[in-house]
């Protein structure tokens, strides 16, 4: 399928589109749209960035179009449920302006701003209702949503929303949701635990993949540097002092670890900031503003912050901590060597990290280069890390081990 026209969308929608200047679908709406419009329950697994909220967006408007049911008070007749009041805001902008020539109701709710107005929005019946689950949950539980009209239920960025600690928020929505319904879930990555939600959720579902997690930006120069973790923070030091590394990303694993990085960043004279969880909503805007205005040179986050982060520029990332997921990685380079431009993806490892790394070497398929030239560099890690993707811990005759003498510039082969 090449081009919107021949997916058989209703001609509204058709006429939204071209309004916007879209023609041909992106993959992931090629794939979906389909069978989301022949009522079929739907896994995808996309990234931001993929044209993912048209994918479920469109079939969802059309389905209510040809239905015909009534509006009714407080009912909303179909669910889009997003982890953060950004992407909410950004799906129910997408939801009006593809809905433009439909005479289709939609509102939002999300946390951190006043309840009235969306209180006043849901008085009235609304076709579609984009949410976040903590505001979602207050007014069901204050009687201003009832949910047991709902005809489409969809849930995006589901592995942020596990992350960010919804998961019984999402489980008390989903039980308030009709059993008869359509229901589609997307997610950037598929851990266990993502997929064992999509199994209590779908029923028979297609499952559409895009832009494999086993793919890295080709553009993006990858290394590897082997350190003692309490070690980490000065090697961080030597590097800034770089100052090719001028917008850099850089990745911990926990909150409390991004405020240590950013405040050590701080003392040493590098503009910094993190954002996280924790952070007010207002701290993670004015920390992403500075950050694109160039104010701050490196952005501090945790993966479950950094979803959706789109910055143009970013010369370097870091991953001060290696991903416990390795599609994580694959995500987190990504943040770099965008738009034609080329990036440098650079990663620390410590002793108790080598299975992190041979599982993101098993990912990619490829082996990440070493840099040794460095002053922390820890020589006893190497002899414990396999040689290629998949490889076994430990050391055996038949290994390379890397030349000490000079960094490693190993070429990526195909496991």
């Amino acid at each position: 399928m090449t081009e919107f026209a021949g997916l058989e969308l209703a001609q509204p929608l058709l006429r939204a589109i071209s309004d916007e200047g879209y023609t041909t679908p992106t993959p992931i709406q090629a794939k979906s749209i389909p069978p989301l419009l022949n009522g079929r329950d739907l896994l995808g697994v996309a990234q931001t960035g993929t044209g993912k909220t048209a994918a479920f967006t469109l079939p969802l408007l059309q389905h209510l179009t040809n239905d015909g049911s009534k509006l009714q008070d407080r009912k909303p007749r179909a669910l889009i449920l997003a982890p953060t009041r950004e992407l909410a805001g950004q799906i129910a902008d997408s939801v009006r302006t593809y809905s433009r020539h439909m005479g289709l109701r939609s509102t939002v709710v999300f946390g951190g701003v006043s309840a009235r107005p969306q209180i006043k929005a849901m008085a009235k019946g609304v076709h579609v209702l984009v949410a976040t689950p903590g505001r979602l949950l207050d007014l069901m539980n204050q009687g201003h949503i009832r949910l047991d009209a709902v005809e489409v239920y969809i849930l995006d960025e589901a592995d942020r929303m596990l992350d960010m600690g919804f998961i019984r928020d999402v489980k008390k929505i989903t039980a308030a949701v009709p059993k008869r319904r359509q229901t589609a879930l997307f997610s950037a990555t598929m851990p266990k635990s993502v997929q064992g939600l999509a199994d209590g959720l779908l029923e028979d579902p297609v499952r559409v993949e895009v832009a494999p997690t086993a793919t890295t930006a080709e553009k993006v120069e990858q290394r590897v540097l082997f350190v003692a973790k309490d070690k980490k923070r000065a090697l961080l030091g030597e590097l800034m002092s770089d100052e090719d590394i001028s917008k850099v990303l850089i990745f911990t694993r926990t909150k409390h670890g991004a405020n240590r990085v950013a405040k050590h960043l701080d003392q040493i004279g590098v503009e910094a900031d993190a954002i996280h969880g924790n952070k007010s909503q207002g701290a993670r805007e004015r920390a992403l503003k500075g950050f694109r205005a160039g104010r701050i040179r490196a952005l501090v986050a945790t993966d479950i912050a950094a979803r959706g982060i789109d910055v143009e520029g970013v010369t370097h990332v870091i991953n001060f901590d290696l991903p416990n997921e390795p599609e994580s990685y694959v995500h987190r380079i990504g943040r770099t060597a965008r738009a034609g431009a080329g990036g440098i993806a650079i990663s620390f490892c410590d002793h108790e990290e080598r299975a992190y790394l041979a599982d993101i070497e098993k990912t990619i398929r490829q082996s990440v280069p070493v840099q040794e030239d460095h002053p922390y560099h820890l020589a006893q890690i190497v002899s414990h890390i396999g040689a290629g993707p998949g490889a076994d811990k430990r050391p055996s005759k038949a290994r390379r081990r890397p030349n000490r003498r000079r960094p490693q510039r190993s070429t990526a082969r195909a496991a």
